[in-house]
């Protein structure tokens, strides 16, 4: 399942619109797409990433490659985000965790859950913004889902795990994201309006 065969290079632009225009959603698309055929299981053919989380992706992709001052980069670490979230969610969809991990799916959630409210809570609330308190919820995400794949996903995925949370929970790219006359702020607006339809669905 964890095979990355017959993919693009990484840097590739994956979009039909061309190399300049990122869209997760089909991104997304493609990964599924790639990962489905190798499981040959047509009963995830309608597991898409939801337009509002392909929307907070987008503009995560705008912040990242603001930060990166790379296409390439921001491109490779939203790829890697994408395709851990679609295996983890194959993986749950057809019951492949045991007991013992789904008690650690229901730790990610709350976690996830929490670590969602405060990046809402430190835009919305002016000057309660902590960067050390963000960075070390995002650092607990990430250990908890290398825990709960432990036994499924290759190195090379644990890799990819580590690529995405150490970019999102790095202190720097946070000050970047939530700077009050940053370019980034219109960005975060979204994201957590993204955010805030999210929790309202009680999707995280």
């Amino acid at each position: 399942m964890d095979s990355d065969s017959g993919e693009q290079s990484e840097g590739e632009p994956v979009t039909a619109a061309g190399p300049d225009v990122f869209s997760s959603k089909s991104l997304a698309l493609q990964a599924q797409k790639k990962i489905l055929s190798k499981i040959a299981s047509k009963t995830m053919a309608n597991m898409l990433i939801d337009d509002t989380s392909s929307e907070i992706f987008d503009e995560l992709y705008k912040v990242t490659k603001e930060h990166t001052h790379s296409k390439k980069e921001a491109h490779k670490i939203m790829k890697d985000l994408i395709k851990v979230a679609i295996k983890i969610g194959i993986l749950y969809r057809h019951n492949q965790f045991s007991q013992e991990e789904v008690v650690i799916v229901e730790k990610l959630r709350k976690k996830l859950n929490q670590t969602a409210m405060t990046i809402v809570s430190f835009y919305e609330v002016e000057y309660t913004f902590d960067r050390n308190v963000l960075s070390k919820l995002l650092h607990e995400c990430k250990d908890l889902v290398h825990e709960l794949v432990q036994r499924h996903l290759t190195p090379r995925t644990h890799g990819r795990i580590n690529h995405v949370f150490n970019h999102f929970a790095d202190v720097e790219f946070l000050s970047t994201l939530y700077s009050l006359d940053g370019d980034c702020r219109p960005n975060l607006k979204r994201i957590c309006e993204g955010i805030n339809k999210l929790l309202d669905e009680k999707v995280l």
